[in-house]
């Protein structure tokens, strides 16, 4: 538990109703399924950049990443950089094309909309398989934010794990609940500068001497913590490692929470600005997390000689060891914001689903607007309920959570969502296949061991799937003439809304 708690408790009860009282104000401009789920289409560059980068990162950033650094040194650069340049590549290749293609499809709302509506599936089975993968595998997902706030209220405030768990999951439920995507959104932007400034903040005042001495000091523990080739041990790093790593940028082009602000951004020119934003702070916000576990392992030898159970905390213990507690409060808030500002867009996510995938589409097609948004509502709630039944485990942790999710996502959809932008000829039997075949292959994967399959799993899902929806495609018919039509129409709006 934390010394000097009050002050620390007085911050975070702050937090939590600034955070609130945002989702009220956005519970009064939430109209419809649209300003629910899509937050009406209205986000600026800063908070579809910053909301976009907070979903992402999630409590893996400030607890998973620096936990990961701390055990392996700079070797957490490869999977840093990946997903720097995965960050950029989505914004560039996805972005404009996918909120273009988003319109032009009578408003999709959510990605299954958008691909079923993209290849005319009268049958509506691209629909509700990717509804289906998307609620599987957000649960992993969203347990992974219930686990790093469990550890943040254990760690903090001396609780048991399990009630720890349960009052981060209704903190994160509460303002979702109510104010939907502008509500998350909104509240994205002020979660991810606060973690940016954290991640900054924290490893500068925990260095002595600045960048030289912290490498000099670094060295004299174990000179393989600076090199990127090596492991901790001194073993050369295999191929599969490396590649297994960076691979990690490759999911962005699937994330359903991160591709929902391309889609609800408000003109096709702030997603230029936005890009820039987004990439900027995901350079700043990583380079922090990695020195964060960097800074820690030298404090923890000497101040702790070496004692520290749990690599995922070296966040928390250096902002409760440097800091006065008010900051530290502010600091810690940060940890809560991560976990907030991506567990609450995977409820969101899901919720729309679960409410204008499989509830209007299949059990009620005559549904109104605002019945699809109490259904949203109500699968908020049972949603979180899952995850917090499979984030009860103590022992689990973040990054291994969030890495079975992401490559989830990554190989399910990323190939299927790049294809269908950019490929004419690509169909329903193609994206269907796609789908099957990621989702599929990740579950497998993850089962197997030794070899070529220490791999990340995201890798030959994402091979498998590409090849999946190209050989599908091909050996069926041709699309549809009013979907090769439509293509045209979207390569058209494509250049009149720049």
């Amino acid at each position: 538990m934390i010394e000097n708690s009050f002050a620390i408790t007085s911050t975070f009860i702050a937090y939590l109703i600034m955070m609130l009282a945002i989702g009220v104000y956005a519970y009064k401009r939430t109209a419809n399924s649209s300003d629910y789920f899509l937050g009406g289409r209205t986000l600026g560059p800063w908070p579809a950049a910053l909301s976009a980068g907070a979903s992402d990162m999630s409590g893996w950033l400030l607890l998973g990443l620096p936990g990961y650094a701390y055990a392996a040194g700079l070797e957490s650069l490869w999977l840093a950089a990946g997903l720097l340049i995965g960050t950029w590549l989505n914004w560039l290749i996805c972005a404009k094309r996918l909120r273009t293609y988003s319109i032009t499809t009578n408003d999709s709302l959510t990605l299954p909309e958008y691909l079923s509506r993209r290849f005319n599936d009268k049958s509506k089975l691209v629909q509700t398989i990717a509804a289906f993968f998307i609620l599987m595998f957000f649960l992993f997902y969203t347990s992974s934010g219930l686990v790093a706030g469990g550890k943040l209220f254990e760690t903090v405030f001396g609780l048991d794990y399990v009630i720890a768990v349960v009052i981060g999951a209704a903190c994160v439920v509460s303002y979702t609940l109510f104010g939907g995507f502008l509500a998350v959104s909104w509240t994205d932007l002020v979660q991810g500068l606060l973690m940016s400034a954290a991640l900054m903040i924290v490893p500068i005042a925990a260095m002595d001497g600045g960048f030289a001495q912290l490498g000099s000091d670094l060295s004299a523990v174990n000179p393989e913590l600076l090199t990127i080739w090596n492991d901790v041990d001194g073993k050369p790093l295999s191929a599969i490692a490396i590649i297994s790593l960076a691979a990690w940028g490759l999911g962005y082009f699937g994330q359903p929470h991160i591709l929902a602000r391309f889609k609800a951004t408000r003109t096709n020119a702030d997603l230029i600005t936005a890009r820039r934003i987004a990439v900027v702070w995901t350079a700043l916000s990583m380079a922090g997390a990695v020195l964060v576990g960097l800074t820690g392992l030298l404090y923890v030898n000497s101040e702790l000689a070496g004692e520290l159970a749990d690599g995922e905390k070296i966040f928390m213990l250096l902002v409760n060891s440097i800091f006065h507690p008010v900051i530290a409060g502010i600091l810690l808030a940060a940890i809560l914001a991560a976990i907030m500002s991506t567990a609450d867009s995977q409820l969101l996510v899901s919720s729309s689903a679960l409410a204008e995938d499989f509830y209007k589409q299949i059990i009620k097609p005559t549904a109104s607007s605002a019945e699809i948004v109490m259904v949203g509502r109500v699968g908020v709630i049972a949603l979180s309920l899952v995850a917090l039944f499979l984030a009860m485990d103590p022992e689990s942790s973040v990054l291994g959570l969030v890495s079975y999710a992401w490559a989830g996502f990554g190989a399910a959809f990323g190939p299927a969502i790049i294809l269908s932008l950019y490929w004419k000829r690509m169909n329903r039997n193609g994206a269907l296949a796609g789908i099957l075949v990621g989702g599929i292959t990740i579950v497998v994967w993850k089962q197997l061991t030794g070899g070529i399959f220490d791999m990340y799993e995201i890798v030959p899902g994402i091979v498998f799937a590409t090849l999946a929806i190209v050989i599908a495609s091909l050996a069926s018919a041709v699309p549809e003439q009013s979907v090769l039509d439509q293509f045209d129409e979207f390569e058209k709006n494509l250049i009149e809304l720049d």
